[in-house]
């Protein structure tokens, strides 16, 4: 009986050292992958700060504004600047609506959302936009009501720029 019960005995210990084993393992893993996770966040957030810091500050100006209203008003309503095409959000665009220009976000590459933002005349669109930059694009900017977002995955997530303003006056005319 005792050759049956010490290899027992035996065989519970190792089990029991195994499942002790694995389960601190686990639990190290675990805590690890949290931590990896928060700083992989913060890693994040700290690039989105260096980005932040280069954005370009110079005013757009009167005369970009200016040609950017004219070539969206080329475009039939419904269209106009639309700088992404793939799935999903896409960032800020620029559509002719009836009555003038709406700023919204732009779905799955053409799918316009409501409106952030409309102007019904060259004026108005060109006093707003010749005061904005791209850093008041990307909504970093607090003081820009229409473009502050408190969101970190919207701040600079495809935004309107000069870049792609003067991308789109390049552009072909529409057919």
């Amino acid at each position: 009986m005792a050759a049956t019960i010490i290899p027992l005995i035996a065989w519970a210990v190792v089990l029991i050292t195994l499942g002790a084993t694995l389960r601190a393992t686990l639990r190290k893993s675990r805590a690890g992958s949290v931590a990896e996770i928060s700083d992989g966040e913060a890693r994040v957030r700290a690039y989105g700060l260096v980005l932040r810091d280069k954005l370009d500050r110079a005013l757009f100006g009167p005369a970009l504004a200016g040609q950017v209203w004219d070539r969206v008003m080329e475009r039939p309503a419904g269209e106009g600047l639309i700088h992404e095409f793939h799935r999903d959000f896409c960032g800020h665009g620029l559509i002719r609506t009836q009555a003038g220009i709406k700023l919204c976000d732009i779905l799955d590459g053409h799918h316009p959302g409501e409106a952030i933002a409309e102007w019904r005349s060259r004026e108005e669109f060109v006093a707003f936009f010749a005061e904005q930059s791209d850093y008041s694009c990307s909504g970093w900017d607090e003081t820009s009501p229409v473009f502050f977002t408190s969101d970190e995955w919207h701040r600079n997530n495809q935004r309107l720029t000069r870049e792609k303003l003067l991308r789109f006056l390049a552009g072909p005319l529409p057919a």
